[in-house]
């Protein structure tokens, strides 16, 4: 494909999943926060039957020899910068793409957010240094250095290139995991949902038996005053 053809290629596809966001309202953020704050998890079983579909896809076309994985090390600086992001997240509340497209809704605040999410970048690039930890690069060869807190780079095609097994395999053992989260939280909303019904239901009227209302008509039939003759 031609480079004006990617663009086009990307300038669609791109419309389309930012079409889709902005009208369902995803966000990473809140399938997260509004989980663990507010019990709710509507945005939380929209990210795993992404992460569901996009493991089966990406997996299988690794399988075939197609997939172009990312290569990155892991170590405790991502750790540290995944939670410093989070932070970031929450307190703007939204993910960088719901940040995106509630700035094109003309959100005054999610403009304010990629605002300054473009300048740390930017003053992060100009303290960046190739032999500051974290992490220096040498230490960043794709295997555990546990002395400088890197803990390798490994994916579904690392390991079907290690092992042999296919990377389909894999993609299908997350699978189950992340459905099995799935159907954790359906068992838990209709939990929730009973424990609702319950707690709104009225309580049920009890009508007197006879040898209760028996007493209860005597004292009426008693206190009513005698009628003069």
């Amino acid at each position: 494909m031609s480079p004006v053809g990617q663009c086009l290629a990307a300038f669609l596809f791109g419309s389309v999943a930012g079409l889709l966001v902005q009208r369902s309202r995803f966000c990473n953020t809140a399938a997260l926060r509004d989980a663990m704050l507010f019990r709710t998890y509507r945005n939380t079983k929209a990210l795993l039957v992404c992460m569901m579909i996009l493991t089966l896809g990406f997996t299988a076309f690794i399988t075939v020899g197609e997939g172009h994985t990312m290569h990155f090390d892991v170590g405790i600086n991502q750790v540290l910068g995944l939670f410093l992001f989070g932070i970031g997240m929450v307190l703007a509340g939204a993910c960088t793409v719901s940040t995106w497209v509630k700035a094109g809704e003309g959100n005054v605040g999610a403009i304010w957010a990629l605002l300054f999410t473009f300048i740390g970048m930017f003053l992060f690039s100009l303290v960046w240094s190739f032999d500051y930890w974290p992490p220096a690069p040498s230490s960043m060869d794709h295997l555990p250095h546990l002395e400088a807190l890197q803990f390798g780079y490994a994916n579904a095609a690392t390991l079907q290139a290690k092992t042999g097994i296919p990377a389909i395999v894999f993609g299908l053992v997350q699978f189950g995991l992340l459905f099995a989260i799935y159907r954790a939280i359906l068992r838990k909303e209709e939990r929730m949902a009973q424990a609702r019904e319950q707690t709104a239901a009225p309580a049920p009227v009890t009508a007197p038996s006879t040898a209760q209302a028996e007493p209860a008509m005597a004292r009426d039939v008693d206190a009513t005053p005698e009628r003069a003759g």
